[in-house]
């Protein structure tokens, strides 16, 4: 899934193709000087606030339209005539995330179906699919994020009337699945909350699940039906490769755990070099840092995350990646959770820039101007392809 960069919107130099290898070699302080602007972009949701002018963060938004380039004309349903297309293939989407839904149905060339999805007058959801779905493979959209526990009941739901409507087949896609940080018993009389909501996605009647950036891997095995895990991580490498990168950089965990992703993460990335923060956890929601594995004198740091809840966490490594010398803090993360006091905190200075994905829809509120969102669509609507096709989902990241 390698990507293109364009830039959208007058005298926007948030993005810039990537320069000749003369030019390449000039500071990368010199260049992230022109990342400062607000913006705040990608999404229909926020493509849509950010045209009509709306403000946030005090400042006007400096949208930069990015997308991921086009796969081969044969790997896409839209490349078929719609005479010649597969009705058996249904999108269905919550109310989580809409928007994300709406760009996977026009990346795959298929309207979104319709469904009516209400609340009672005491809270109780009610859904109604308005389209036949008997004999066809039915792919749902729900972020399980805030309010999670409403999410999930509305996905539970709606899998029974698949279920109970003669679907075929009923894949759960999932952006962003909620409970999987309780994977295991840390403590005496503790839940494991994640392989609960496995089994009830499966005792819900799905038949396969797709998520992305799940908290632990771990937490696959949970499953007792079939897992696609797909990695928002390429739609962030092709963004940071749009840009000019100077040898001078590095890829930092904020803690030991996430090691092994930020790895990865730096071996993809020009083969950048790797620190590591040593973090030791009070309770949840609560960090302190406590040393630096690794140098950051001069570089430009990369923190690497799945999500970004609270910022606790990344805050605090990226306070001390400042005092260690480090040039210039980017926060790169999947998922776009930000609980308070979260906006505060990444607003407040530390970072140069901030790179999620839509894998969560963000209010006006949640919008500052130091953050980027990056569309996972064209990701998820590859996925949900290989899968109706019964293609390879991991050839996807080769």
């Amino acid at each position: 899934m390698a990507a293109t960069a364009a830039a959208a919107g007058t005298g926007s130099s948030f993005l810039s193709p990537r320069r000749s290898n003369s030019a390449a070699s000039s500071s990368f302080r010199a260049a992230a000087s022109r990342f400062r602007s607000p913006r705040c972009v990608l999404g229909s949701e926020q493509l849509r606030v950010a045209q009509e002018g709306k403000r946030m963060g005090g400042a006007e938004p400096r949208v930069a339209a990015w997308t991921p380039k086009m796969p081969a004309p044969e790997a896409r349903l839209a490349a078929l005539p719609r005479e010649l297309r597969d009705s058996r293939m249904k999108i269905f989407s919550g109310t989580a995330n809409r928007p994300l839904a709406q760009e996977i149905a026009a990346y795959l060339g298929v309207d979104l179906g319709k469904i009516l999805i209400k609340r009672f007058a005491d809270g109780e959801i009610y859904v109604q699919l308005q389209e036949s779905v008997r004999g066809c493979d039915v792919f749902l959209i729900q972020p399980t994020c805030s309010p999670v526990n409403e999410n999930l009941m509305e996905l539970f739901i709606m899998i029974d009337a698949c279920r109970r409507a003669s679907a075929r087949s009923i894949t759960v896609v999932i952006p962003y699945f909620g409970y999987a940080r309780a994977d295991r018993k840390a403590q005496g009389r503790e839940p494991i909350t994640a392989k609960l909501a496995a089994n009830l996605l499966t005792e819900a009647g799905s038949d396969r699940v797709i998520v992305c950036d799940i908290h632990s891997t771990q937490a696959l095995g949970y499953f007792d039906i079939p897992v696609d895990h797909i990695y928002g991580q390429p739609v962030i490498l092709d963004y940071l490769a749009s840009k000019t990168i100077s040898e001078d950089l590095v890829v930092v965990s904020p803690d030991v755990g996430g090691v092994v992703r930020a790895r990865a993460f730096a071996k993809k990335l020009l083969n950048a070099r790797l620190a590591i923060v040593d973090k030791r956890r009070q309770g949840h929601n609560m960090s302190e840092v406590m040393n630096l594995i690794g140098d950051v004198k001069g570089k430009v740091a990369i923190l690497i995350d799945d999500m970004i809840d609270t910022a606790g966490t990344i805050t605090s490594a990226a306070a001390l990646l400042k005092q260690e010398g480090a040039e210039a803090v980017y926060a790169c993360c999947t998922h776009a959770v930000f609980s308070p006091p979260a906006i505060e905190r990444l607003s407040g200075g530390v970072f140069e820039e901030v790179i999620v994905t839509n894998s969560i829809l963000l209010p006006e509120d949640k919008c500052f101007p130091q953050l980027t969102v990056l569309s996972m669509a064209n990701l998820v609507a590859e996925t949900i392809w290989h899968v109706h096709r019964d293609g390879s989902v991991s050839s996807i990241f080769q």
